[in-house]
């Protein structure tokens, strides 16, 4: 009898400690989603000032016909480009697909890219993509998507003015935009390539990228942390169909 008391006693102490463990471990994963989704805020915000003042320079700002015809906004904030030499780029951003009245929640993305050549410093650059078809917008799914490479691209035309049906709008997936102390315009660039930061939409949304920007089952806003929603609002300020 005392064997199985003892037995009884040592099961119970041990399945005790075991779910203590997992509380702790539970406690801590919560806490490191939630530092997570405070920093993804952080960047939601940034892209989506970024957004707004270049939209609020009325004669410098993207052409709202190519706007309203987007599939796809991307905008990546303070992107770093330096070297010595070998030179290299990288950045964090956001990106929304249009949805039925307004734009999805945000995925997360990385974008980065090298080149070689005679150079020296560093600056730090705003990116905007539009993606003007669903096709451009389905390469990004993959683990590595290449501007150049899988998407054509071209650079975005600028003067709200500007008219839709651009020879660059007509040929190309993507338009880039950048924006570097202060000045705003088109910009053709090759060899960058945005990948999945799925780490980050995992702890945001319990999702990766693919399923965030689903074209049949997409994050909606209201479904996403309130922390960044500011970026598909913001969009829709601009440009929503109906």
């Amino acid at each position: 009898m005392r064997d199985i008391m003892r037995f009884v006693a040592k099961t119970a102490s041990s399945l005790l400690l075991m779910t203590l463990v997992l509380s702790v471990g539970a406690v801590s994963l919560a806490q490191k989603d939630e530092k997570k989704i405070a920093k993804k805020a952080e960047e939601a915000q940034k892209a989506s000032d970024v957004f707004t003042e270049i939209m609020n320079v009325s004669d410098k700002a993207i052409p709202q016909g190519l706007l309203d015809k987007s599939e796809a906004i991307a905008v990546f904030p303070g992107v770093v480009k330096g070297g010595f030499i070998v030179g290299a780029r990288g950045g964090h951003g956001v990106i929304s697909r249009r949805i039925p009245g307004g734009w999805s929640a945000p995925a997360f993305f990385n974008l980065g890219g090298g080149s070689v050549g005679l150079q020296i410093g560093a600056s730090k650059t705003d990116f905007v993509l539009l993606f003007m078809n669903t096709g451009a917008l389905e390469g990004l799914m993959k683990d590595k998507f290449e501007i150049g490479g899988e998407g054509s691209v071209a650079a975005g035309p600028v003067g709200r003015s500007t008219s839709a049906t651009t020879d660059a709008q007509l040929k190309a997936q993507i338009l880039s935009y950048s924006r570097s102390k202060g000045a705003f315009a088109g910009l053709e660039i090759k060899g960058v390539v945005i990948d999945p930061d799925n780490d980050d939409n995992t702890a945001v949304y319990g999702k990766k990228a693919a399923e965030v920007l689903s074209q049949t089952q997409p994050v909606t806003t209201e479904q996403a942390p309130a922390g960044v929603r500011i970026f598909p609002r913001t969009l829709a300020r601009y440009s929503t169909r109906r």
